[in-house]
């Protein structure tokens, strides 16, 4: 273990390649080097300053993620046939439920879908026992090789995931976890790197940047008056001094939101010229709308359910298209990365034979259109329970059928109506009356 240790040392230099966006410089990922697969502080860093805390819509769309995740509990799933059956828990779910002292499973979810809405990785260890512990994504290195040869990139045919160094910035040695000792949450895998996952904010990085100056420019409007800018020219005869002189009056007098409207004079000489366009000419509404749309897009939230402008309008606010929107919610973005947490927390939890680490959805208030749903299609199941049995078959191969969608699981019972006679068993006797002669 002593040579994968430090076979899985950060190395010192960073060659990564920079980009930089009105000002802002973003740092993107290097590729594996001898079966390392790493992120970068910086590149962490920049989306959480420059994208998760200075930038509103961004903000809003993963707050709508992650109450939504949090509302999830896990159970564990029988598997019968390789099908599912019901939810059940064990005292094997204590870590899930109280992850560390004074925590619940919604806490470790939100900071989980935090991490990997932010980095494309959640990780979480269990090195405690009975405790579970997140790690910060950009301390995190992923280390791949070969146990007969560690230099092996990840890319080569032998490679494997060999574990997970945790490195703070603290001096000290770093800690190596073997990889059933991690939870790994990588739910938008990265098509460069074969082991981590990619953030959705990575595609749409130049889109926060440009809604980040459209509120720039807003704001700046607002602070220079609230009127579009002017051009103040004067006759050639006025000297350099005295257009200063003038400058510095104008923009004390008229500068700023506080002073928006007042009349404007002008001295001998002095012409105003309006250039430029106003927010109404712009239109900026959907200009910034549009931006929050794709931003919504690549979080997999509609527009509707976060409050965008877009969302907001026309026949999107309709009791039906909304109802669309939150299924789509539910059924494409929430329901995929519920199913991808309970399996990276699998290899932590003593998961019982025969079973799964599944998530318990059925107390999310914002499913409950779907809980409606889901008892209406039992109430067809039970009618079709109730035909089959009076025709005879099993009851208990009925319920299997059903369940399974699969109808050659029925075990007809040999017995047929609802008296359940045997074929050929003759008929009734008829009822005598003793006073009917």
């Amino acid at each position: 273990m002593t040579s994968l240790w430090q076979h899985a040392r950060r190395p010192a230099t960073r060659d990564d390649e920079s980009w930089s966006v009105d000002g802002n410089v973003y740092y993107g990922t290097g590729r594996p080097v001898d079966g390392k697969e790493r992120p970068l502080t910086y590149d962490f860093e920049a989306k959480v300053r420059h994208a998760y805390k200075a930038n509103g819509p961004v903000f809003a769309l993963m707050m709508v993620r992650q109450l939504l995740f949090s509302e999830a509990r896990f159970q564990f799933r029988q598997m019968r046939n390789g099908r599912p059956g019901e939810l059940f828990g064990t005292p094997a779910l204590a870590p899930l439920e109280t992850p560390w002292p004074g925590g619940t499973t919604g806490n470790l979810l939100s900071r989980w879908i935090q991490n990997a809405d932010l980095e494309g990785n959640g990780y979480v260890t269990n090195r405690n026992p009975g405790r579970l512990k997140l790690l910060r994504p950009d301390w995190v290195t992923i280390v791949t090789g070969s146990r007969e040869e560690p230099g092996l990139p990840s890319e080569a045919i032998d490679s494997e995931l060999l574990g997970f160094m945790y490195d703070p910035p603290t001096g000290s040695e770093p800690w190596f976890l073997l990889p059933e000792q991690v939870g790994h949450f990588a739910p938008y895998p990265d098509p460069e790197f074969q082991f981590r996952g990619m953030s959705w904010l990575t595609p749409v990085v130049r889109e926060i940047v440009g809604d980040t100056a459209a509120t720039r420019h807003k704001l700046k409007f607002f602070e220079n008056g609230a009127t579009p800018q002017v051009i103040v020219s004067f006759d050639a005869s006025v000297t350099a001094d005295k257009v200063k002189k003038f400058a510095t009056l104008m923009n004390s007098e008229h500068g700023g939101v506080d002073r928006a409207y007042k009349t404007l004079y002008l001295g001998g000489g002095a012409d105003a010229t309006v250039v430029g366009k106003d927010l109404q000419q712009l239109d900026f509404k959907a200009t910034q709308g549009a931006g929050e749309t794709r931003l919504a897009a690549a979080a997999g939230v509609p527009s509707v359910i976060v409050g965008f402008s877009e969302g907001l309008a026309g026949s999107s606010l309709n009791a039906g298209n909304y109802a669309s929107s939150r299924r789509r919610l539910a059924d494409a973005t929430m329901r995929p990365l519920w199913r991808e947490a309970a399996g990276s927390l699998a290899p932590l939890i003593d998961v019982p034979a025969g079973a799964e680490l599944w998530y318990d959805d059925r107390d999310i208030a914002f499913l409950r259109e779907d809980r409606k749903d889901a008892a209406e299609i039992q109430g067809l199941q039970s009618r079709t329970i109730r035909q089959l049995v009076d025709a005879g078959y099993e009851p208990a191969s009925v319920v299997a059928a059903v369940e399974a969608e699969d109808y050659s699981l029925l075990r007809h019972t040999g017995l047929y109506s609802v008296q359940l006679q045997k074929p050929g068993g003759g008929t009734a006797a008829p009822t005598t009356n003793p006073e009917v002669t």
